[in-house]
């Protein structure tokens, strides 16, 4: 076991005021177990400020990448274990121990955990059933699950590609490569904003398209292209 290894918990975020108005007290908890690392990618709302006012790290990005703000927030992490977690995203109570316990696991490279989606939508219930069994049976997590892994783990897979969409995808690929990946017990808890912004079914049939195209080797800045219009439509 390695339950005394440091974690640092990087979050990406842009233009997240609203979500942390709300939830700040959750960061601040966070922070009492963990080194929490916020990588803005350029907000022009009171993102920053109101980290700042409570005392976080926050590293200002000069591109909304996510692949490059991760890399520029683990290049400053002092932990030895990394855990990437998008800006509204809940992780378990117990997170620390069922990192900590998977990575001393033989052959294990990474993990991530189940997910849940905020609210009592039992469409909700189902996509987190779907992603369960997606997860387990083929060992493919996606970003929103939290995924970590050892510091030396990220510097040998040469961290995430700074692509302009499916940064978490092109990770999992190249960490199966090189060992196990394993989903904890526990759920991160998601916000359904996305979901409810544009429509369940809409959401769903964008990820599948993205997963198609990147399957497919489309250029990751075509599918962006792709998936702004399938927003803003």
């Amino acid at each position: 076991m390695i339950y005394d290894s440091k974690i640092s918990v990087i979050i990406p975020v842009f233009n997240e005021q609203f979500f942390l108005e709300k939830n700040i007290s959750f960061f601040i908890g966070l922070a009492k177990n963990s080194e929490v690392i916020f990588v803005d990618g350029g907000s022009d709302d009171k993102t920053r400020e109101i980290l700042i006012t409570n005392g976080f790290c926050v590293i200002l990005s000069p591109r909304a990448n996510r692949g490059f703000q991760m890399n520029l927030g683990a290049k400053i992490a002092k932990g030895d274990i990394l855990l990437f977690l998008h800006g509204d995203t809940f992780l378990p109570s117990n997170y620390y121990q069922e990192i900590n316990d998977l990575l001393s696991r033989r052959r294990v490279v990474a993990g991530a955990f189940n997910l849940a989606i905020e609210g009592n939508n039992s469409l909700f219930y189902f996509i987190s059933w779907m992603v369960k069994v997606r997860s387990h049976l083929f060992s493919l997590p996606y970003g929103d699950q939290g995924i970590f892994m050892k510091k030396e783990t990220f510097k040998t897979v040469g961290g995430f590609s700074e692509i302009a969409i499916m940064e978490d995808f092109a990770m999992i690929k190249k960490l199966q490569k090189i060992g196990k990946i394993n989903i904890a017990h526990g759920y991160v808890t998601t916000s359904a904003r996305r979901w409810q912004k544009l429509g369940i079914f809409k959401t769903t049939l964008i990820n599948q398209i993205m997963i198609i195209g990147y399957y497919l080797k489309i250029n990751p800045d075509q599918l962006a292209k792709i998936y702004r219009q399938f927003k803003n439509n």
